[in-house]
């Protein structure tokens, strides 16, 4: 059964400034790329700098896009809520994470880009943390997403 907070849907002016905050994170998401970009060559490890340019790129151009199709997800208010925050988690903490553990060189959740490198064990641990978090808030936001979209559809 559904509960009262669950059956009142949102206003399109609520709807809107939600997805103008994601557009807004997501430009802010994507000069943050750009500046890790040009800021490579000063990492401990300028191949996982790369990473995190890449980073900031792709999740700030993902979320400029969730923001333009946010009134098409159909999901309750809680559901809607924990999607839009799952996505500003998932994506900050990507572009932060492995902009870390380029500037600390750490190398023990990132085989690849981090091949040879180790940090101090705080570092790996700060590092290893946020990678954990960013794999839980995505797979929850990309799967909430899925749903929204779908419920759409089906409505």
């Amino acid at each position: 059964m559904k509960t009262q907070i669950e059956e009142t849907p949102r206003s399109s002016a609520f709807n809107e400034s939600m997805a103008c905050r994601l557009i807004a994170f997501g430009a802010v998401l994507f000069l943050l790329g750009l500046v890790s970009g040009l800021l490579t060559g000063l990492a401990a490890n300028p191949r996982m700098a790369l990473s995190a340019h890449m980073q900031g790129i792709t999740n700030g151009t993902f979320l400029i896009a969730i923001g333009a199709v946010w009134g098409r997800i159909q999901l309750p208010n809680a559901l809607q809520n924990l999607t839009f925050w799952a996505l500003l988690v998932g994506t900050g903490f990507n572009w932060l994470t492995v902009q870390l553990a380029a500037l600390w060189g750490t190398g023990r959740l990132t085989p690849i880009a981090g091949a040879g490198f180790q940090g101090k064990a705080w570092q790996e641990m700060v590092v290893s943390t946020g990678l954990l978090v960013v794999t839980v808030a995505m797979l929850l936001a990309g799967l909430l997403l899925v749903a929204g979209f779908v419920r759409r559809g089906a409505g």
